[in-house]
């Protein structure tokens, strides 16, 4: 790779970390209300008619657990940030490189090779980011766990898990966070194609579409995502959070239990529990995620172009300014006319 490929892999990681910060700090809330939903199903509504499963979420968080509670797990959120788009793009950027070949005219990847790509990008980031993952979830249910002792910080969590459960534990519903890989297989290189269609209906390039234009590309790939990925997220949250159980018959067996289980306790709508939460979260999450990422991106690109010359700082630029200094002034001590008049006309110019 060049160094201008391993500048850009720098302004992806530091474009998608911030990016998702600022998304994940915006929408904890509503992912914590959605985790809850998923693992232990709708809450109490009783006494509270005409009030949503959202609205009555929040109370109940809030009463029982205060403020914080809405951002229980927004710690190991960010702190897989970094990894997880380091790891995503480096991946993502090389893949992509390696199947250049299966490129348009216009150098636009094809819609397979671009799955792919995104494939292999999320199935390396979830192998790594996982434990991570683990510890948010177990952070944002445990306050409605009774006689479990309650994790106090990430790395005390990684800790209790390794010694309660052993290497297991920190890959609880990997499996399922693999299956993930189907979401971004249709999220990205739909993103791409979307973004590709708008650029094109206004005569100009990707990189220059407006924020409302990248909003709306976002938005579109993330809900066509998540309608058609979003049972495998119910079971991954099931099976990463029953390591607190401590009712044994509560234990599923694996993936293909949960499934069973989920599906005979409440049929095919219990694949879709806190999907309308999910909806409103994620939504909203891509939309800034992306358009920030893009932003910032844009930004880097602008005050230090990846493509800018060497000469302009490092050794090999000082080398490359001090050949052309001696090449000019063997020219003027041999007296070459060409030079001479050269010279001339830039003393003028002064």
């Amino acid at each position: 790779m060049t160094a201008a490929d391993h500048r850009n892999i720098i302004y992806d990681v530091v474009s998608g970390a911030s990016a998702g910060a600022i998304a994940a700090t915006f929408v904890c809330p509503l992912d914590v209300i959605k985790t809850r939903l998923q693992v232990h199903g709708l809450p109490d509504t009783s006494g509270r008619k005409g009030r949503g499963v959202i609205v009555t979420s929040l109370q109940n968080i809030i009463q029982k657990e205060g403020f914080k509670g809405l951002y229980r797990g927004l710690s190991p959120t960010l702190a897989a940030l970094l990894p997880t788009w380091a790891v995503y793009f480096a991946v993502y950027g090389h893949l992509k490189e390696l199947l250049h070949s299966h490129a348009d005219n216009s150098g636009q990847l094809s819609f397979g090779a671009n799955m792919i790509a995104a494939s292999g990008a999320g199935a390396a980031t979830s192998v790594v980011t996982n434990p991570l993952w683990v510890v948010k979830t177990r952070l944002q249910t445990q306050g409605m766990r009774v006689g479990v002792i309650p994790y106090t910080s990430i790395s005390s969590a990684l800790r209790r898990i390794m010694q309660e459960e052993g290497f297991r534990g920190w890959y609880s519903g990997l499996l399922p966070s693999l299956v993930r890989i189907s979401h971004v297989a249709i999220q990205f290189p739909a993103y791409e194609k979307i973004k590709s269609y708008l650029a094109k209906r206004e005569h100009t390039t990707t990189n220059k579409l407006s924020p409302g234009k990248v909003a709306l590309a976002s938005s579109i790939s993330k809900i066509l995502a998540s309608l058609m990925t979003y049972p495998h997220e119910v079971i991954r949250s099931r099976l990463q959070e029953q390591g607190q159980v401590r009712n044994p018959e509560s234990h599923y067996k694996g993936i293909v239990d949960c499934v069973k289980t989920v599906f005979h306790k409440q049929g095919v709508r219990g694949f879709y529990r806190g999907c309308g939460t999910n909806l409103l979260r994620t939504t909203p999450s891509a939309v800034i995620t992306f358009t920030s990422y893009e932003m910032i991106n844009r930004f880097l690109q602008h005050i230090l172009p990846p493509h800018q010359s060497n000469s302009d700082s490092g050794p090999t630029g000082w080398n490359q300014e001090v050949s052309r200094m001696l090449q000019e002034s063997e020219l003027e001590l041999k007296g070459d006319p060409k030079n001479c008049c050269t010279l001339g006309e830039a003393g003028n110019d002064s």
